[in-house]
């Protein structure tokens, strides 16, 4: 039997086991790391573990009778080259510049990473301006593409690791802004749904909370403060439709009869973020971009 082991070092401390695996053995599908796993051809100190499992530094990786060939003919993800005025415009969105990290006020219409649907995206950008002379941004979370407001990068993979822990911990608070269709039953509550996400073929239900209060409404359409919980793939946008008061111009999850879901803007902002780090707070917020309080204002809400 042929095996090979690595030793994880610092550097990959508290990443992922498949994460760890396509970084350092090869970039293949979830779902071949998956199929390994489960034939025990990857191993964590001898043990079988999950392909979420949190790797430390000095486990030793155990690969068995793996010999993976990357697709010559995959597209390579190739860096979207970032124009000047992607750079100039970015002078106007930091909230925040540190030796560690930056908080962003993220424009709508522009993805957080490159993807098969939208090369243009902040990562990018971000790397060729000055804030980040020297150094390069870490993703840390994410926001959709549509959504506006607040966005953290960090500046080292120390504070990447740092922000990853705080985020899974949930020790990081963030408030967001919706405007929805129709009125809430309730000034304030939690919606607590179990939303289902695929990962390959397998159908996966997950628990999803959001606390929310009305801060305004006149019966048409209101407007929320929203804090989630958890953290979900489009979470606050599936929980209100499931609920009944979808986002004002969202397209995807939507109410189809609807036709006063109109507005091509999505209607959510990422308004504040609070964590502490080492025992210093941090406390930031977004202003609302001008088409959110022009909307505030055309369905008389405040």
């Amino acid at each position: 039997m042929m095996k090979k082991n690595f030793t994880v070092k610092e550097s990959f401390n508290n990443f992922r086991l498949d994460k760890w695996f396509r970084k350092n053995v090869c970039d293949v599908p979830q779902s071949l790391i998956e199929k390994s796993i489960r034939k025990g051809k990857i191993k964590v100190n001898k043990k079988t573990k999950k392909s979420s499992y949190r790797i430390t530094k000095n486990d030793i990786i155990t690969i068995y009778d793996i010999n993976f060939k990357l697709d010559k003919n995959k597209k390579r993800k190739e860096k979207y080259i970032a124009t000047k005025s992607d750079i100039s415009s970015t002078s106007s969105i930091f909230i925040e510049n540190n030796e560690n990290f930056v908080v962003i006020n993220k424009p709508a219409g522009i993805a957080v990473q490159s993807g098969t649907k939208s090369k243009r995206n902040i990562l990018d950008i971000l790397r060729n301006t000055k804030e980040f002379d020297g150094t390069t941004p870490y993703t840390v979370h994410r926001i959709d593409k549509e959504t506006t407001g607040i966005l953290i990068f960090a500046k080292n993979r120390k504070y990447a690791q740092l922000f990853t822990s705080l985020f899974r911990i949930r020790k990081i608070y963030k408030t967001y802004l919706g405007i929805v269709l129709g009125e809430m039953q309730n000034k304030r509550g939690t919606l607590k749904h179990e939303l289902i996400y695929f990962e390959g073929n397998n159908k996966i239900k997950v628990l999803a909370i959001t606390h929310y209060v009305v801060l305004d409404s006149n019966g048409k359409y209101s407007l929320l403060q929203l804090n989630p919980e958890t953290g979900r793939k489009h979470q606050i946008r599936k929980q209100l439709l499931i609920h009944g008061n979808p986002i004002l111009g969202d397209t995807k999850y939507r109410i189809s009869s609807s036709t006063v879901n109109k507005k091509s803007n999505l209607m959510l902002h990422a308004y504040k973020i609070k964590f502490s780090i080492n025992d210093v707070k941090f406390n930031f917020s977004a202003e609302t971009p001008k088409i959110f309080k022009q909307t505030l204002k055309e369905k008389y809400l405040k």
